[in-house]
């Protein structure tokens, strides 16, 4: 099993219970950190003086706060760590259940598992690190679809934060002013309703409605 890990979460009773489920595993060297920043030191730390963690379980959402950070989220520091240390195993724990996410995790990082933060979290949880430690990667039932070639459909940020709109309610046009109001580009008219027009091609929806409950159903929003 694991012998040193790293939790990085900004919440006290969320690392408390990643916590004890390592502890029900006979892990006992465990450290926490509350920032990405203060974690990555930690991992650099760890790796100058010979000690390396061989597991990194953390969320990717992080509240701001007084203090001022130069990596900003779970993403950003997975970014960092695949590049520096690419052998170093590493588990999302978050609330985020959007496949897309995942799948990037997943593909872009070769993340080695991903649980969803639930009921079931901390059983899931200890069930991804088994899973890790005997180099199977593991992905919360939730989830689970997310590398399925069905739901392969290449799609960003712009386009979910553009059906979670159209999910709300808005029209075209007020999606073009909430865009602009957040300096979320491309924002025009024109722009939202080329891309809208894209998605239903790629989606193969018959109108917006359609498409919503498509998107829905895989999870996407």
């Amino acid at each position: 099993m694991f012998n040193k890990v790293l939790i990085v979460d900004d919440h006290d009773d969320i690392n408390q219970a990643v916590l004890n489920i390592l502890n029900k595993k006979n892990i006992e060297n465990v450290q926490n950190a509350q920032y990405c920043d203060d974690a990555y030191l930690k991992i650099k730390k760890a790796v100058f003086d010979q000690h390396p963690f061989d597991l990194l379980i953390t969320d990717l959402s992080f509240k701001k706060d007084h203090r001022a950070c130069k990596i900003t989220s779970g993403e950003n520091l997975i970014a960092i760590l695949k590049l520096e240390y690419p052998d170093l195993p590493i588990i999302v724990y978050s609330m985020d259940d959007r496949l897309q996410k995942v799948r990037t995790l997943v593909n872009r990082y070769q993340i080695n598992g991903y649980v969803c933060k639930d009921r079931k979290g901390s059983m899931e949880l200890s069930k991804a690190i088994k899973a890790v430690y005997n180099n199977t990667r593991f992905l919360s039932y939730q989830v689970k679809n997310a590398l399925s070639p069905k739901s392969d459909l290449e799609i960003d940020d712009f386009d979910i934060a553009l059906m979670k709109q159209l999910s709300l309610g808005f029209s075209q046009l007020q999606i073009s002013t909430i865009f602009s109001q957040k300096n979320i580009v491309p924002n025009s008219l024109s722009s939202v309703e080329k891309r809208l027009n894209k998605l239903k091609d790629k989606f193969k929806a018959n109108n917006a409605t359609h498409l919503i409950t498509i998107v829905k159903d895989l999870g996407l929003i």
